[in-house]
């Protein structure tokens, strides 16, 4: 290396070094701990005991609750995630027309993103979903004159409580519809002005012009909305007391993690986390994978 190739290496790896030394010792370290503690019984105040693959074995064929919380994520992600991805394009499509006051409507879209999806959002839809005195079994009584006993129970009822959670989602619906209004402005306007040469309609212009040159967009959301789905832990801890009911109806594997984790488990839940990010990065590696749909502009393909 030259003198002048020597110093900007240096350079290099001093700016880096924060992200690093965050990488090293406060990811790295405790992610090799979690990985090692997987193969151990410990509960903090007794030695750590070395049990091989004991852990994974009972997750896996003496623990129903496990497959319950692997399932419950799995119709969770299956659910929202391709409804919330349609949900945003449709009103990214709708808040790109040129009209007079779309910002405003772009705005109110955009709000409830802003507002997070922590606690308040939480014990807001705790209070939309109560069967006796929530706002959508009254919104329910007023438009379709179901009493409001013989609406859904909602968090309190097996069959609906998922559903719940699915429907809980699409409040972050305008944190992707930016992202989709910022790809949809980033294709060519030649593209629809060739396309309305040919003799393409609306219609036609949208699966042949939009929906390629937006495949990124909805590839990165794709991936980073399956992500985030596995990882849901907030809502349904506050909506549920930390129970995930009723009857593990609403028990998500992070959940699960935590519940093992709060009665000093710790090599069981070490396990239990490591498996779903086998999960995650199974179901990563698999969108890409398949990710030939995808259209980058300048791409040559046979």
């Amino acid at each position: 290396m030259t003198s002048a190739e020597r110093k900007e290496a240096i350079s290099a790896f001093i700016f880096l070094s924060p992200f690093l030394i965050w990488m090293v010792f406060l990811m790295g370290g405790p992610i090799l701990a979690a990985f090692f503690l997987s193969f151990c019984k410990w509960d903090i105040f007794n030695p750590i005991q070395f049990v091989g693959f004991e852990n994974y074995k009972e997750m896996f064929f003496n623990d129903p609750r496990f497959w319950k919380a692997l399932y419950n994520t799995a119709y969770f992600t299956f659910l929202s995630v391709p409804i919330g991805m349609a949900l945003s394009i449709v009103v990214a499509l709708l808040m790109n027309q040129k009209v007079k006051g779309i910002a405003i409507f772009r705005t109110i879209y955009y709000l409830p993103s802003i507002l997070g999806s922590g606690v308040a959002m939480a014990v807001l839809w705790k209070w939309i979903f109560n069967a006796d005195s929530g706002l959508l079994n009254y919104v329910l009584n007023v438009f379709t004159g179901i009493p409001i006993s013989e609406c859904p129970k909602w968090l309190a009822s097996e069959a609906w409580s998922k559903p719940a959670l699915v429907i809980m989602s699409f409040w972050n619906v305008g944190g992707g519809m930016i992202i989709y209004l910022a790809g949809l402005q980033g294709i060519p306007s030649t593209l629809y002005e060739a396309a309305e040469i040919d003799g393409a309609n609306r219609w036609q212009q949208l699966w042949t012009v939009t929906l390629p040159g937006l495949s990124p967009v909805i590839f990165f959301q794709l991936i980073v909305s399956i992500v985030g789905s596995f990882q849901i832990f907030n809502q349904v801890y506050v909506m549920t007391d930390g129970l995930g009911g009723p009857a593990d109806s609403t028990l998500v594997m992070v959940l699960y993690i935590y519940q093992k984790f709060k009665y000093f488990q710790m090599g069981y839940s070490s396990a239990l986390a490591f498996v779903l990010f086998v999960v995650i990065m199974l179901a990563t590696w698999l969108q890409f994978k398949f990710s030939k749909w995808v259209y980058y502009e300048g791409e040559l393909r046979k």
